[in-house]
C-alpha cells in the first residue's frame, strides 16, 4: 500500500505540533482542576470507598483505552484525523463540569466514563496526526514537546484548583464548573489552528488485514511487555491517596498532584531527545525502572516527605513512558496503519490498566497499601526483565539497532 501527502509543508507541520500541544495544554488545565480533587470528592460521597475508587478509575480507563483501538482504525479508514480529534475533545470538555451535580458514586462513574470516552475518540487519531506532522529523526523531541505543553497545563490546573479553594473559598463543586473555561479555549484552538494531513492511499484500508499486518514481528512482542508492565501500573489516584494517608490536608492534595506534573513536564523533552539519540526502547526501560523505585518507596513507612518523593518519582515515570511509548509506535507500523497501531497499543494498555487499578484498589482497601505496592513491584520486575531480553534479541539480530546515530 503506497501513500503520498498532499500537504507536507514544514510550516503546517510545525503549526500542527504546537496547536495540538496548546490544545492539550488548555484541556489539561481543565482536566487537572477536576482530577486533582476528584478522589477526595468521591470518597466524601455516601457509600464511597477506596475499592470503589479503584473500580471506577479502572473501568473508565479500560473503556477509554479499548475504544482507542476503534477510533484509530476508523481514522485510518476515513483518513480524517482532525474530525475525530475535535469530537473527542468536545465530549470530554462538555461533561467534566457535571461532576458538580454528582450525589453518589454511580454519578461520578457515569461522568468519568463519558470523559474517558471522549479521550478515547481523540487519542489515537491525535497521535497519528502528530506522527504524520514530523519526521522520524525528530519524532521523540516532537512528542516530548507535546507532553511538555500538555503537562504544563496539568501543573497549572491543580494550582488553580487549590488557589480558588484556599483564597476565594470555592468548593470542589465550584472547581468543576470553572473547568469549562479552559476546555472551551482548547476547542477553539483545535477548530481554527490544527490542519488535517490529507493522504492519498492506493487501495482501501481493510480493518482485519490491517490489524494482522500491524501485529507481525516485534510489535506483538513489544505489546506483550507493555501489557505485563501495565498490569501493575496504577494511576495517579493512589499517589494522592498515599499523600492523604501521610496526613496531607485535602486542600493541599492538588499541590501534591502539581508535584507529579512538574516532574512530568520537566522530564518529557529531555526523555524524548535522549530517545532520538540512544534508542527509544532503552529510555522506555528507564521509565519502567523509575516506576519500580516509586513503588519500592511506597513500601516504607509513609510520611509527608516520602509522599512527596513518591509523587516526584511517579511524575518522572509518567513523563518518560507517555512520551517514549507513543513516539516508539511508528517504528513498528506502516504509515498507512498508524491509527490502527496506536489503537492496538492503547487497547493492550487499557485492558491491563483496568486490572491494575481494580486489583490495587482492592488490595489497598482490604489488605493494605504495602500489599498493593508489592504487587506492582512484582509486575515491574517481570516487565524490566522482559524488556532486557527484548533488547538483547534486537541487538543480536540487528547490531546497529541500539547505536546512536
Amino acid at each position: 500500500m503506497e501513500m503520498t501527502s498532499d500537504n507536507n509543508s514544514g510550516g503546517n507541520s510545525r503549526r500542527n505540533i504546537f496547536a495540538l500541544g496548546f490544545a492539550s495544554f488548555f484541556t489539561d488545565i481543565s482536566s487537572e482542576m477536576v482530577f486533582s480533587v476528584l478522589p477526595a470528592f468521591l470518597l466524601s460521597l455516601p457509600g464511597a470507598s477506596v475499592a470503589i475508587l479503584g473500580f471506577i478509575e479502572g473501568m473508565a480507563e479500560a473503556l477509554s483505552y479499548a475504544l482507542r483501538s476503534v477510533s484509530g482504525i476508523i481514522s485510518d479508514k476515513i483518513r480524517k484525523r482532525k474530525l475525530l480529534v475535535l469530537c473527542g475533545y468536545s465530549l470530554s470538555n462538555i461533561v467534566k463540569p457535571f461532576f458538580a451535580l454528582a450525589r453518589a458514586p454511580i454519578d461520578v462513574m457515569a461522568i468519568r466514563i463519558s470523559d474517558r470516552v471522549g479521550k478515547a475518540v481523540r487519542t489515537s487519531p491525535r497521535d497519528a496526526l502528530l506522527s504524520e506532522s514530523v519526521s522520524e529523526k525528530h519524532r521523540g523531541a516532537a512528542f516530548g514537546l507535546h507532553r511538555t505543553l500538555d503537562q504544563a497545563g496539568a501543573i497549572l490546573g491543580p494550582l488553580l484548583a487549590s488557589a480558588v479553594m484556599l483564597v476565594l473559598g470555592f468548593t470542589m463543586r465550584d472547581v468543576f464548573w470553572l473547568s469549562l473555561i479552559p476546555g472551551t479555549i482548547a476547542l477553539l484552538i483545535l477548530l481554527f489552528f490544527v490542519k488535517e494531513r490529507v493522504y492519498k492511499v492506493a487501495g482501501d484500508v481493510k480493518v482485519l488485514a490491517g490489524v494482522k499486518s500491524v501485529l507481525k514481528g516485534d510489535f506483538s512482542r513489544l505489546l506483550l511487555i507493555v501489557g505485563i508492565f501495565s498490569l501493575g501500573a496504577f494511576n495517579f489516584s493512589f499517589i494522592l491517596l498515599n499523600a492523604q494517608e501521610a496526613g496531607i490536608a485535602e486542600s493541599l492534595l492538588p499541590l501534591v498532584y502539581a508535584v507529579v506534573n512538574v516532574a512530568h513536564v520537566t522530564i518529557a523533552i529531555p526523555a524524548g531527545v535522549l530517545s532520538d539519540k540512544i534508542g527509544r526502547e532503552k529510555v522506555m526501560l528507564l521509565g519502567y525502572s523509575t516506576f519500580l523505585a516509586c513503588v519500592l518507596l511506597m513500601l516504607l513507612p509513609v510520611n509527608g516527605f516520602s509522599a512527596l518523593l513518591v509523587a516526584l518519582l511517579f511524575g518522572a515515570y509518567v513523563g518518560i513512558i507517555e512520551t517514549i511509548q507513543r513516539a516508539l509506535i511508528p517504528a513498528y507500523a506502516d504509515k498507512s496503519l498508524l491509527g490502527t497501531a496506536y489503537g492496538l497499543y492503547y487497547f493492550i494498555v487499557g485492558s491491563a490498566f483496568f486490572v491494575s487499578n481494580a486489583l490495587v484498589g482492592s488490595l489497598w482497601a482490604y489488605v493494605g497499601s504495602s500489599a498493593a505496592a508489592a504487587y506492582s513491584v512484582v509486575t515491574s520486575v517481570i516487565a524490566i526483565a522482559a524488556m532486557l531480553s527484548f533488547l538483547a534479541r534486537k541487538r543480536h539480530s540487528q547490531p546497529e539497532f541500539l547505536m546512536a546515530k
